[in-house]
């Protein structure tokens, strides 16, 4: 197992992580991924505040945003957003591979599987859906670096390479006998001296890259569940405050600041609302 040794300089309730003075060290990409799942463990549920700034023209309905996310293992989240004086703007839900995407401002309602609209095996129609839910969806996926929702599943294969002061994490969709392994999935940068997740790639089918995110601005957030289940020092969970996503189909970009991360609150279903 890895021990992470977690510096952290405390101002108030929450302070900013300090990476100075931590050597570099050598793992395992089966480290690596054992890490992931303990990050990922770690959460019960998590409830924030942020704001997200748009760039590119790409999102439907404002260029600022103020948003609240609620989650619950292990597959349920919610995303609503609102105007700087509190109108509502859209409200996205996902469970487990289901979505529904309601613009109260533009009087449309979407509904249906999230792999659906990321696979682009639409209909002419489905296509125009398609574009529209997008955003939303990439969205969920930079919001997912503070959820902790990166762990490897039992039909991935994983890869890892020094990369000056990262580490390059290369996850594949297959076993490794599975002829399939030709072009990785996802990437993932993990800070040589952190461990922490800095960066990551989503690759489309093709292997181009469908996003990229990364994440900064790393604080504590409150203790796991159980002493090292975040791989840090008296179990203290380290989660990115500010995250900046790059549409790869070069149509803009989202960057989210966090006002507040509650983690392993109790959250009631009405907070999470229905998908189906």
């Amino acid at each position: 197992m890895v021990a992470i040794v977690v510096m952290a300089v405390m101002s108030g309730c929450a302070g900013v992580f300090s990476p100075r003075a931590i050597p570099p060290r050598s793992v395992t990409a089966e480290e690596l991924a054992s890490l992931l799942h303990r990050r990922e463990a770690a959460l019960s549920s998590l409830k924030g505040l942020f704001t997200a700034k748009v760039r590119g023209g790409w999102f439907p309905i404002a260029s600022r945003v103020e948003g609240a996310v609620y989650y619950r293992r292990p597959h349920a989240m919610r995303l609503r957003g609102f105007t700087p004086l509190g109108s509502e703007l859209f409200e996205f839900i996902q469970t487990d591979d289901f979505y529904l995407l309601r613009l109260p401002t533009m009087g449309r309602l979407l509904r249906g599987r999230s792999s659906e609209f990321l696979s682009g095996e639409f209909s002419s129609e489905g296509r125009k859906e398609q574009s529209l839910a997008r955003p939303f969806q990439l969205s969920a996926w930079a919001v997912g670096g503070v959820l902790g929702t990166g762990r490897i599943t039992s039909g991935e294969t994983v890869h890892v390479e020094e990369e000056g002061d990262r580490y390059r994490f290369e996850v594949y969709s297959g076993t490794q006998n599975d002829s399939r392994l030709t072009r990785p999935t996802r990437r993932l940068w993990f800070d040589r001296r952190t461990l922490l997740v800095v960066q990551e790639d989503r690759l489309a089918k093709n292997g181009v890259i469908d996003a990229t995110i990364r994440y900064e601005d790393f604080r504590p957030v409150g203790g796991a569940e159980r002493e090292g289940t975040d791989g840090g020092a008296d179990g203290v969970l380290m989660r990115p405050f500010k995250i900046v996503l790059e549409d790869g189909q070069g149509q803009g970009s989202i960057q989210i600041t966090f006002h507040e991360i509650l983690p392993n609150q109790p959250i009631g279903t009405d907070e999470l609302g229905e998908a189906l």
